[in-house]
């Protein structure tokens, strides 16, 4: 609440100041300019998607240019009812040259941090450190219509509004294949890449949780949207 609260009054701040100081920022730290996936991820960024998150049209909007820039191959889908409605959801196929395991349905913010995650972060980290393109992510799917933990009571995951993507591992164009959990605990560059692509990821979603979260982690990247920075 409090780092809400400070961004809160940064944007305040910035909003008196615009006539003066806009000509001089970088889109990144502009809150009025559109988001881009290109942009580099700034604490403008999260107030960005919080604000897109209940603009739906701009949303898809933004997802529009993505495509359009060649960095996300998308669906849009018409709303859901039932226990776990979604609202604007849209079906991922895949991140300019990065394919899936299989195609998942996100929400239209999830779909922005994640193509600026892997735009920005897996796929340059990939190139640069193990000298070969990403290829692929392996994931474990993103919408479930269940609580945390899968629990009898308690609050809904983010799951279960599609605000969250369980990433398993990564395969670069050269064949190999870098899982989470067998690679997490070791000292080898892939595991030095996992690590910084999850270090990395902080910077793109709400919440990661990683293995040394706990052990229902082990095998997976947990990437969400609620929160500010939580990174574990």
């Amino acid at each position: 609440m409090r780092l809400l609260a400070c961004l809160l009054v940064l944007v305040l701040l910035l909003t008196v100041l615009a006539p003066r100081i806009r000509p001089r920022l970088p889109p990144g730290y502009d809150p009025f300019a559109p988001l881009s996936v290109d942009d580099p991820p700034t604490f403008v960024t999260r107030y960005k998607l919080k604000r897109l998150a209940a603009d739906p049209a701009a949303c898809l909007a933004a997802l529009d240019r993505a495509s359009a820039a060649g960095r996300i191959s998308f669906v849009a889908l018409p709303d859901a009812a039932g226990p776990c409605p979604l609202s604007s959801p849209v079906r991922i196929r895949g991140f300019g040259p990065v394919t899936l395991s299989s195609s998942f349905l996100a929400s239209c913010p999830l779909a922005l941090s994640s193509a600026m995650f892997v735009g920005q972060a897996a796929a340059p980290l990939a190139a640069a450190s193990l000298a070969s393109p990403l290829a692929r992510i392996d994931h474990l799917g993103s919408y479930a219509c269940r609580n945390i933990y899968h629990r009898r009571a308690g609050r809904l995951s983010e799951h279960a509004e599609a605000d969250a993507l369980d990433v398993a591992g990564f395969t670069l164009a050269d064949g190999r294949r870098i899982p989470v959990l067998q690679q997490w605990r070791r000292e080898d560059p892939a595991a030095r890449y996992l690590h910084a692509v999850f270090g990395q990821s902080c910077d793109f979603f709400g919440n990661s949780l990683g293995p040394d979260y706990n052990a229902a982690h082990a095998n997976h990247f947990h990437l969400g949207m609620r929160g500010f920075g939580v990174c574990r």
